[in-house]
């Protein structure tokens, strides 16, 4: 049995989902667990951590067909722009991957139009996963900081 995954063909995934990312209103699912003292005086507010617990959906809407949850933490990496170290995992809760999960590592930087980042791993039916996220924030309320976010994601799995 030894070398017989070699034998498994090596498929290729393409997922579209939304990232819902609430930080304020009801049903919060990003909370703040730390900050450097000067994080309130940074226009960036470089130093701030956060974890999450965000929903992915099939659509923009809160209303569409839950697929899973983001969890993972974020942090404010930059003292020049608003920029993120993501380490995320997508844990999928329905359809063909349910029960299965992708680890997202690597630089976000919220503000441009796309924003790549790296999958690492996984577990499940994405066992051995490697691949990439490409990010495009669908709407971004500056007086509350919710935002969704629009994913585009080919993994290569076996």
């Amino acid at each position: 049995m030894a070398g017989s995954w070699r034998q498994l063909r090596e498929k290729v995934s393409n997922l579209n989902f939304y990232f819902h990312d609430t930080v304020s209103g009801q049903n919060v699912t990003a909370v703040q667990v730390a900050s450097a003292p000067s994080t309130n005086a940074s226009s960036t507010f470089f130093g701030t951590v956060m974890v999450i617990d965000d929903l992915l959906t099939e659509g923009p809407d809160l209303t569409s067909k839950l697929l899973g949850r983001a969890q993972g933490l974020y942090a404010m990496t930059s003292q020049e722009d608003i920029q993120l170290l993501m380490a995320v995992t997508y844990v999928f809760q329905s359809g063909e991957f349910n029960g299965s999960t992708l680890a997202v590592v690597g630089h976000n930087a919220v503000f441009n139009k796309v924003r790549e980042m790296p999958i690492v791993g996984g577990s499940g039916k994405f066992r051995l996963a490697r691949g990439y996220a490409l990010a495009h924030t669908y709407s971004f309320d500056l007086t509350t900081g919710n935002a969704i976010v629009h994913y585009n994601a080919t993994v290569l799995h076996y």
